[in-house]
């Protein structure tokens, strides 16, 4: 069964989207540095003509960046995308997209007026024909190639900048894969030099956007390629998990009984390739990954070294992350303490919340537990448990959001490394997405998670405790004004009753020699005492 529905999905494929437009790969697109195709909806570049979008220039942001790139104009993906293009389609309204023909997160429908919610679900809850129908979706991903999108496979130097274009066909899956190492390669530097600490997408505050992003665009490119508007992502809830619940044939993959570093014959994810795993290589002869097959993936969970990675995350260190009350703090990368950001990406402690270089912990950890090729960064989503377990990453930063609910004021505006500032457009995403834009609730964005759904505790911890515990850090303030308030009432009353005495007593001493009736006297002294 599950074999049919793969082999009906291959047959009826359908278009897919990446980033480096198609449209724009060629010499005259780069030479102008222009990326405004037509929306075939009406045939006008972003679809100005039926108001979707318009080409304009890219505002790029001026703030001031951390120290640690000391070099300008060497690496590509500086001030992102002006190495390339300096003019884009900027869409209007609910529209998106690299020509304005897609709809927003969270809207749907032909003039994408529809609002959506879709709802990711843990991976162990879904049923038999929902999980071979993710399976079979992964498969054909991994055997589309895209018709509209390719990869850059030369520096735009060595492109003679841009009239000797260099990119290549990928499929879909890979595409994603070749992303996720462009935006954390190295820097080449000089004829042999390599600059290593640089990262567009980790060790900074940009860790959790951009993978927000990354994996709404690969479930958007999945409800495209099979026309199931309703699939979602699944997550892998790996808290006080003992050993990798989801590496067995039925899920991810078992081990192979021959050989514990190779998925099992039984899976099918054993005949994959995987791409972009040679960084060293790559650095040596200066070149891109340009998505050639680089052997199967590698996974050996849990025998790596504990030292560095003792265990895999508890529900306490979830906790305690999510009880940090700062999203970024100091240097702003691996070294920050007390950083939310920091803490769940794994570079700080989740008992202190200090850094701590020797350890690797929380999403780290479940990199290096598995031992393989989801163990180095550059090529770490050819194995399709990246998808479930940053899932999971990404849920509990939006219990942190739903918890905190910080203004966007708190994502950093400068100082941040390279590509991290609030406004910084990601790397290497074309239409552009800045930072900021993705430090809001999932539920703008329109999806949620099966186990945040808002319940009467969750209701409670959400949106009363915040307030709650905002009145608990200011209540001796409140009680102060309080005491304050009731002295000068007390003050005020009395003088009033002051006045008010005064004034009767005149009174009467006016109207009592008027008065000749004993019994209208007494009459009008009992009124003046009600």
């Amino acid at each position: 069964m599950f074999l049919a529905v793969v082999c009906c999905l291959l047959w009826c494929l359908q278009i897919s989207t990446g980033h480096f437009p198609r449209a724009c790969a060629s010499s005259k697109s780069l030479m102008e540095r222009e990326c405004c195709p037509l929306w075939e909806g009406d045939g006008s570049p972003c679809g100005q003509r039926s108001g979707r979008g318009s080409c304009e220039s890219i505002l790029l942001s001026s703030a001031p960046l951390g120290p640690q790139f000391p070099f300008r104009g060497v690496d590509d993906r500086e001030s992102w995308p002006s190495v390339f293009y300096n003019r884009t389609c900027q869409c209007s309204g609910n529209f998106m997209g690299f020509n304005c023909g897609d709809c927003r997160f969270g809207f749907r429908g032909a003039n994408c007026t529809e609002k959506r919610l879709l709802v990711r679900k843990n991976i162990f809850d879904l049923s038999v024909s929902e999980k071979d129908k993710f399976l079979a979706y992964l498969t054909l991903a991994k055997h589309t190639i895209s018709p509209d999108y390719v990869i850059p496979v030369g520096t735009y130097n060595q492109m003679k900048n841009g009239s000797a274009p260099m990119f290549n066909d990928i499929n879909i899956y890979d595409l994603f894969v070749w992303m996720h190492y462009y935006v954390s390669m190295d820097t080449f530097l000089g004829e042999s030099e390599i600059w290593t600490d640089i990262d567009f997408a980790h060790e900074a505050p940009g860790f959790l956007p951009w993978h927000r992003l990354f994996l709404l665009l690969w479930e958007q490119e999945i409800q495209k390629l099979t026309g199931d508007e309703n699939f979602s992502i699944p997550y892998w809830d790996w808290r006080d998990a003992e050993s990798c619940e989801i590496c067995t044939d039925e899920y991810m993959g078992g081990p192979h009984p021959a050989n514990p570093n190779l998925l099992s014959p039984v899976s099918f994810f054993s005949s994959w390739q995987i791409v972009c795993s040679r960084l060293e290589e790559y650095n040596r002869r200066r070149v891109l990954c340009d998505g050639t097959p680089e052997g199967p993936i590698l996974r050996n969970p849990g025998n790596h070294d504990k030292s560095k990675t003792p265990r895999l995350p508890s529900s306490l260190d979830v906790e305690f992350c999510l009880s940090l009350t700062q999203y970024e703090s100091g240097s702003m990368d691996k070294a920050a303490n007390f950083s939310f950001r920091n803490t769940l990406e794994g570079f700080a402690s989740p008992l202190t919340g200090i850094a701590d270089a020797s350890q690797s912990s929380m999403h780290n950890a479940l990199h290096i537990y598995m031992n393989g090729t989801m163990s180095k960064v550059q090529g770490s989503a050819n194995d399709p448990i990246f998808l479930l377990h940053h899932a999971f990453v990404d849920s509990i930063f939006e219990q942190w959001l739903r918890r905190h609910r910080p203004l966007q004021e708190v994502y950093p505006v400068a100082n941040a490394p390279i590509g991290h500032n609030r406004d910084s457009y990601m790397v290497p995403f074309i239409p552009l997405y800045r930072n900021g834009d993705f430090f809001i609730s999932s539920k703008d964005l329109g999806y949620d998670y099966s186990y945040l759904q808002d319940s009467d505790s969750d209701f409670f911890q959400n949106y009363i405790e915040p307030y709650l515990e905002q009145v608990r850090r200011i209540w001796p303030w409140l009680l102060g004004a309080a005491l304050v308030g009731a002295g000068l009432t007390a003050v005020l009353v009395g003088l009033s009753r002051l006045l008010c005495y005064r004034k009767r007593k005149v009174l009467l001493e006016e109207k009592q020699p008027l008065l000749t009736d004993k019994e209208d006297y007494h009459s009008l002294l009992y009124q003046s005492h009600l």
